[in-house]
Order: structure tokens, then sequence, then C-alpha cells
């Protein structure tokens, strides 16, 4: 070996490792809680593509561990404190799990409010933005959005006006879907979503109201035979308030280019895509629960007309409520159905 060869071996063996920036070294690591299966639409077909897509483009250095049917201990009512209090990093829940915790939001819950998952889900994170970003000012909030419309499903007995629910126990999504349920004469019932299917088995319930994506997860294609449902174009039951939610302290913790990973995957887009593709397996569902031999019954026009006058109380109680906390509750209403009109699918 010659010197000049020589003298490079050695300066190359003498030279300084190239270290990796201590962020590439160890990745952010994001723990993701939430109630719903890991087999449900919604985590498997929406929370893991969203975590997945952060992982790729922050080249590695967000990783996320997801944890589904709340395997990090707790109940699906404590998953906002959750990521408040920093004992998990992200939660996706709902609203009506804490009722009146979110009282300007909860408009988007009301009896025959919303048309769809994406439109909804567009009105309602502007909405929120714009009258109620205070609500959520102890976390992140990234995502805020619906799913598509909720279904009423019974176990022995088909629905077809609002007379046939009276005295029938039926669980609700919300404060709201339970008031929605006293007002047509039904028993309502308060429980979580994996609750359900044990509470049928049991007659503790008659039926409950969820969206048609939700049912396999519950098994309500197993467990009833009676799904009801409004006319097309016309609004649902009512709707849920769902949310995606990061610890503040562990976004602002966060180097500038990966806060902008995260920014690039949240807000109005982001609550928009979590409402649309929700919703895309609604069609899917209710076809499969035909192919099982189970009735899906649509609402003649006069009932519905029946329900709708029947729960137009629940919406003057919240206008009231809202109203008594010092808010223009007419005000927000008509902001609400306004922002649903100018996105609710065009016929």
């Amino acid at each position: 070996m010659d010197r000049r060869t020589l003298l490079k071996s050695a300066a190359a063996l003498a030279a300084p490792a190239i270290v990796l920036p201590a962020s590439a070294q160890n990745p952010v690591k994001l723990r993701l809680h939430t109630f719903v299966p890991a087999t449900s639409n919604v985590y498997s077909k929406v929370i893991t593509p969203w975590m997945q897509k952060i992982e790729k483009e922050s080249g590695g250095r967000i990783q996320f561990e997801g944890y589904a049917s709340m395997q990090l201990g707790g109940a699906p009512a404590q998953l906002y404190d959750q990521s408040r209090d920093g004992v998990v990093d992200v939660i996706w829940s709902l609203s009506g799990y804490t009722p009146g915790r979110f009282p300007r939001s909860e408009v988007f819950e009301l009896p025959f409010f919303t048309y769809d998952g994406e439109g909804s889900s567009r009105a309602v994170w502007e909405y929120v933005s714009a009258n109620a970003a205070d609500e959520f000012r102890e976390v992140k909030l990234l995502a805020a959005h619906t799913h598509g419309l909720n279904i009423l499903h019974m176990k022995n007995k088909v629905i077809t006006r609002a007379a046939d629910l009276k005295g029938m126990k039926v669980r609700g999504p919300s404060r709201r879907a339970t008031q929605f349920l006293a007002n047509v004469g039904a028993v309502p019932v308060g429980m979580p979503l994996p609750a359900i299917p044990d509470a049928l088995s049991k007659g503790v319930i008659d039926g409950a109201i969820i969206p048609w994506d939700t049912v396999p997860a519950a098994k309500l294609d197993e467990l009833t035979k009676f799904h009801t449902e409004f006319p097309q174009g016309m609004p649902g039951f009512n709707n849920s308030v769902q949310f995606l939610t990061m610890n503040r302290a562990r976004y602002e913790g966060l180097p500038a280019d990966l806060k902008k990973v995260i920014d690039n995957n949240s807000g109005a887009d982001t609550s928009a895509m979590y409402g649309r593709v929700i919703a895309q397996a609604d069609p899917i569902v209710r076809r499969s629960v035909i192919d099982r031999g189970n009735t899906v019954h649509v609402v003649g026009k006069a009932e519905t007309e029946e329900f709708i006058k029947l729960t137009e109380p629940v919406t003057a109680d919240w206008v009231k409520e809202v109203t008594g906390k010092g808010f223009d509750g007419n005000k927000l209403l008509a902001e609400a159905r306004a922002l649903i009109q100018r996105y609710k699918p065009k016929a």
C-alpha cells in the first residue's frame, strides 16, 4: 500500500462517525387510544391509515402505537381527559360520552339535522372553529366530524312510525338522542358502543341507534332483525360529534417540521376525510344486512313528518340551555343549519 493510500485509510478510520439527529435515532412515539375495536370500520379504514400517513410523511420520525378497545384502561367517557392529562397522546372519541361538556358542539347531534358524513363533517369543523373552539382549549383539536346517518336497529320489532317505539328500551348514543327517544315514547338507555351487544343479548335493551358502518362491530347484524331509516334525501335520526384530540404539551413540544406534519393531517380536510370514509361503509353494510335476511324499513313521508314534529322540543331545549350559558342559542342554531345546507350533498 503506498503512502497516499495509507493516509486516506487512516483518515477514514479517524473520521468521526456520522451522527444522525436525535429525532431520527429516537423517533417520537405517540400512543393513540380509543374505544372502538381494531376490527371496526373507523379504526381499520380511517384511524390506522391516518396514523400510517403521518408516519410516512414524517420520514419515520413519528411512530404511532395504536390501542383499540380501551386497551390502556379507563372508560370511553375518560378518553378526552386522558389526552388532556397526557395519560395518552392522541384519542378518538365522541362528545356524547361526556354529556354537557361540549354544549355548543352538540348542535350537530340534534334530531333530523345532518344529511351525510363528509358534508356534515366540514360543517362541524367550520362551526367549531368559529363558535366553540374554546370547548377544546385544553387539548390540540386535530379533527371534529360526524359519521353517516344514525339508523334504528331493533331486535324483534319493526318500527314504522313513532308510536311503535312506545315502551321500547332503546340505546341512544348521546344526551340529545336519549331526549329524542323519550319524546317519541321510548325508554332511553345511555351506554357506550362496546356495551351494546351484551345489553341486547341479556334483554337490557330492545334496540339501539347507531350508523350502518358500526353494525358489524356491535354485532347488530346478528343481534337485531329490523332496521329503520328515513327516505333518501332526508336527514337522519341524529348524528354524533366525534373528535380526534392530542395532548397540547405533546404537540407544542414537537420540532416545527413535525408540527407541520401533524397540521397537514388535521383540520377541515382531515375532518371531511374522516366523515367521508366512515360513511363509505354504510351502503355496503346495509346490503349485507339485507342479504342476511334482515328487514330494512324506510319510513314513509307522513310518518317522517310526525317524527320530526315530536322531536322539535329537543332543539328548543338545546337553544334554551346554550342561551342560559351566555351564548346566543338561536344564532348558533342558524349558523349550524346554514353550514349543513352549504355542505350537504347535491340532489
